[in-house]
C-alpha cells in the first residue's frame, strides 16, 4: 500500500502546504486551509497504454475529425431544455447546486423519469435510502422502465456498478457524500470531491454518459466544495427559489449554450410544474392606481422576455449619508441612475436613502431596465404615481440620453401582449433623453 502524507489545501483557491497557515499566500484568505491524507505516488507521465493517458499517445489532425450529429437528449422538460441550450449533451457533464429543500433532488428524480433516451438511467444517492426515493417516485408519479435507484458513496462500488449496468444517464446526490479509500478518511473534504467526481466523470465521458451531480452550497450560496470541481464540469447550474413557490433555474458556466436563459417552475404537492406563461409571472395584480415608486419592465433573459415590477423607495436619509439598499439590482448601478436623475432634473437623491426591489425576487442584470428603475425613483421621489398601462425599456448614459437596447420590438410586443398600452422606449426625434421620457408619461 502507498504511504500517505499530510498536506493542508486552501479551501478558496486549492494553494497547498506542508504545514498549516493562518492566512493563504496565494489568495489571501484566512482560515483557509484544512488537512488532507494524499497517497504518495511518483509523478511520472503516463505512458501510451496507460489509463491515465486518454489519449492513446496519439495526436488526431483537426481537419479528419467529423461534427457528431444528434448529440442532444431532450430531458423531458422543457424549462431544462432551455437553460442547458436545446437539451442534454452525450456524455457532458453537469453540476447543480441550490439551497437545501428547494428541489435540487425532486428536479433530477423528475428528469430521470421523463429524459427522452433508451437504456437505463441510474440515480445514485447517498442522502437518502431507497424507501424514501420510492416514497417521493409515488408521490410525483414517476414509473419509469429503465430506472434505477443505487443507495452507495463508495467510489470504487459505484465504479464497478457503472461498468456492469453502463447507463446512458447517471445522477449523483450528492458530491459531498462520495468516498474514496485512496483520498483520506473523511468524506466531504477537498481530496474526496476531487478524487470521486474525477473518477465518475471520467467513466462517463469514455462511455458517452451525460451525468448530473448535486452539490452542497455554502451559506453565501455559493457551490461548496473546491472551485476545480466546477472546472471539470461541462455546466454549472444554479437552482434558486424566487417569491413563494417559484423556483429559477440559471446556468453560470455553459460549454454548449448560453449563459443567459433561465427556467421557471412551481412547486407544489405534485412536485415540480414548468411556468407555462412566464411573462406575467413577476408582475403583482392590483386594483385602481399604482403607488408612487412602481414601474414594469420587460427584460431579457436569454431567449425570453418576462415583464417585472421594480419598486422604489426613497426617505431621508439618517445620520446625513445616504446608503442605498438592493439586493436584486447591484446597488452601483442604482446609484448611477439616481446620480443621473439628480444631474439632469435636479431632484435631489444624495440626500436620501433609497431603497430598490424586484417583485418575485428576480435578480436583473439587463441593462435594458435603466430607464424603469429611473422611472420608479423618479415617482418615489416626486410621489407621483405612473399612470396604469405605462411599461417602459431603455439603457441610459451618463449624459442623460435614453439608449436603444436589443431586442426592442419584442420588449413592446410582450408588454402590449399583456396590456400595457403605452411602452416608453427611445425613438429618434421624440425620446432621446431622460426629461422627454419623463414629460412622455407626467407631461410635465
Amino acid at each position: 500500500m502507498a504511504k500517505r502524507k499530510t498536506v493542508y489545501l486552501c479551501n478558496a483557491c486549492q494553494h497547498e502546504e506542508s504545514k498549516w497557515l493562518g492566512r493563504c499566500p496565494q489568495c489571501g484568505t484566512w482560515n483557509s486551509f484544512s488537512e488532507e491524507a494524499v497517497a504518495n505516488t511518483p509523478k511520472s507521465a503516463p505512458l501510451p497504454g496507460d489509463p491515465r493517458a486518454t489519449s492513446g499517445g496519439h495526436s488526431i489532425p483537426l481537419a479528419s475529425l467529423e461534427a457528431q450529429a444528434d448529440i442532444r437528449i431532450d430531458a423531458g422538460l422543457s424549462e431544462v431544455n432551455q437553460v442547458l441550450g436545446g437539451g442534454i449533451i452525450r456524455g457532458a457533464s453537469v453540476l447543480i447546486g441550490g439551497e437545501p429543500g428547494i428541489g435540487k433532488s425532486t428536479l433530477l428524480l423528475q428528469l430521470a423519469a421523463k429524459v427522452k433516451t433508451a437504456g437505463r438511467v441510474l440515480y445514485i444517492t447517498g442522502e437518502e435510502s431507497a424507501a424514501q426515493i420510492k416514497m417521493r417516485a409515488d408521490r410525483l408519479g414517476i414509473s419509469r422502465q429503465g430506472l434505477e435507484i443505487l443507495v452507495e458513496t463508495h467510489v470504487p462500488v459505484i465504479s464497478n456498478v457503472l461498468e456492469k449496468i453502463k447507463p446512458v444517464l447517471v445522477i449523483v446526490d450528492s458530491i459531498q457524500t462520495l468516498y474514496n479509500p485512496d483520498a483520506g478518511e473523511v468524506p466531504g473534504t477537498v481530496n474526496q470531491l476531487k478524487y470521486g467526481c474525477h473518477e465518475i466523470l471520467s467513466w462517463c465521458k469514455e462511455h458517452e454518459t451525460s451525468s448530473f451531480l448535486i452539490a452542497h452550497v455554502t451559506k453565501g450560496g455559493q457551490i461548496a466544495g473546491p472551485k476545480v470541481i466546477e472546472h471539470m464540469v461541462d455546466t454549472v447550474l444554479h437552482f434558486e427559489q424566487a417569491a413563494g413557490d417559484i423556483r429559477i433555474l440559471r446556468a453560470t458556466k455553459n460549454r454548449f449554450g448560453s449563459v443567459d436563459e433561465v427556467g421557471l417552475f412551481t412547486m407544489d404537492e405534485h412536485g415540480l410544474s414548468e411556468v407555462t406563461n412566464p411573462a406575467s409571472i413577476f408582475l403583482i395584480q392590483r386594483e385602481g392606481e399604482l403607488p408612487p415608486g412602481i414601474s414594469v419592465a420587460p427584460i431579457f433573459e436569454g431567449s425570453r422576455a418576462l415583464l417585472v415590477e421594480l419598486q422604489a423607495l426613497t426617505v431621508p436619509a439618517k445620520g446625513g449619508m445616504s446608503r442605498v439598499f438592493s439586493d436584486r439590482i447591484d446597488s452601483g448601478r442604482v446609484s448611477r441612475i439616481a446620480a443621473i436623475l439628480e444631474k439632469h432634473t435636479g431632484l435631489k437623491f444624495s440626500e436620501q436613502d433609497l431603497y430598490v426591489n424586484v417583485a418575485g425576487g428576480m435578480r436583473i442584470n439587463d441593462p435594458g431596465a435603466d430607464l424603469p428603475l429611473a422611472l420608479a425613483l423618479y415617482s418615489a421621489r416626486t410621489g407621483q404615481p405612473l399612470p396604469s398601462g405605462v411599461a417602459s425599456a431603455g439603457e441610459l448614459s451618463l449624459a442623460g440620453e435614453v439608449r436603444p437596447t436589443t431586442h426592442l420590438r419584442r420588449r413592446v410586443k410582450a408588454a402590449n401582449d399583456l396590456g400595457f398600452h403605452q411602452v416608453v422606449v427611445p425613438e429618434p426625434g421624440k425620446i432621446r433623453r431622460i426629461q422627454e421620457a419623463l414629460k412622455s408619461i407626467w407631461k410635465t
